[in-house]
């Protein structure tokens, strides 16, 4: 039986920023163009960090049944170490999409915007298909299309549209920026598991592209951000290139992905990526509120 710390392993808590990060950014949005709604706001938080856990959980129950964890190097997978049974770890996933599925038909209540539940769809059936199924799309090299969608652009534009039933030049801006840092969390930690998942036939992108290219396209994700906050700046009467503040986090990021960090040392990178992508978002979000 798995113990609660376990458990909240198994959560991966150091993902949980790439939820909360687009919620921030998609409200500061709805702020920028007319008025944000709180209670709005809350909802899509419940809706992104239930979803976020949920995919967790799924990930750890798939990736064990096909034995894909049995050899790897990061937080302790539940299956994969036999901490508690793969049935547990489906159910626990489920719960946690079914959490999520019940926060987000309350925002769409809130919002009166009913077709929004086809988008829900989606995204449980993305956060179960990554790596469950027959033929899961994160074997295949697409896990950064999913997570650029789902935790950048729809998670975004979606706050924004729930509180304001618009969306702006501002708010896809943010929307890229925050799902290209989304990518780079998924990237580092597939960096890190790139042999075991070539072994076991995983075939994530970080895999097709080989290490040193995945490394680069890494450091890529971390830096485009940046730029997007400098082209934000004519509409923020400038307010957005405070974001530029990650310029020297953003080295010391890149640093030891370059120079072929391998290991646990890649997971130090991992944490520092998730605090990254959230002080971008505040940041960013700042700019947006000041110019508002």
């Amino acid at each position: 039986m798995a113990t609660a710390s376990e458990w909240l392993s198994g959560a991966r808590p150091r993902t949980l920023p790439a939820a909360a990060a687009p919620v921030l950014v998609g409200t500061a949005a709805a702020e920028f163009h007319s008025e944000a709604h709180l209670g709005a706001a809350l909802l899509a938080l419940g809706v992104a960090l239930s979803l976020q856990i949920g995919v967790n959980f799924a990930n750890d129950y798939s990736d064990g049944v096909r034995g894909t964890d049995l050899d790897r190097v990061g937080p302790t997978r539940l299956v994969a170490s036999g901490a508690t049974s793969a049935r547990s770890v489906k159910f626990m996933a489920f719960a946690w999409l079914g959490l999520g599925a019940l926060f987000g038909l309350a925002l769409i209540t809130v919002s009166g915007i009913w077709w929004l539940l086809a988008v829900g769809v989606a995204a449980v059936l993305a956060a179960w298909y990554y790596t469950g199924g027959r033929n899961p799309y994160g074997y295949r090299g697409l896990g950064e299309v999913g997570v650029f969608v789902f935790f950048g652009l729809v998670a975004v534009l979606g706050t924004m549209y729930t509180q304001v039933h618009a969306v702006s030049f501002a708010g896809v801006l943010g929307a890229v920026a925050i799902g290209l840092l989304a990518c780079a969390l998924l990237m580092v930690n597939n960096i890190r598991d790139i042999a075991t998942d070539f072994t076991a036939g995983k075939r994530t992108l970080a895999v097709r592209l080989g290490e040193r290219r995945a490394r680069r396209a890494f450091v890529a994700m971390l830096w485009l951000p940046l730029l997007i906050a400098v082209a934000a700046a004519p509409l923020t009467s400038g307010w957005s290139l405070i974001s530029l503040v990650l310029l020297a986090p953003a080295v010391v990021l890149s640093i030891p992905v370059m120079a072929g960090a391998w290991g646990r040392a890649l997971i130090l990178v991992l944490g520092g990526t998730g605090i990254y992508e959230l002080a971008y978002a505040a940041l960013f979000s700042l700019g947006l509120l000041l110019a508002a």
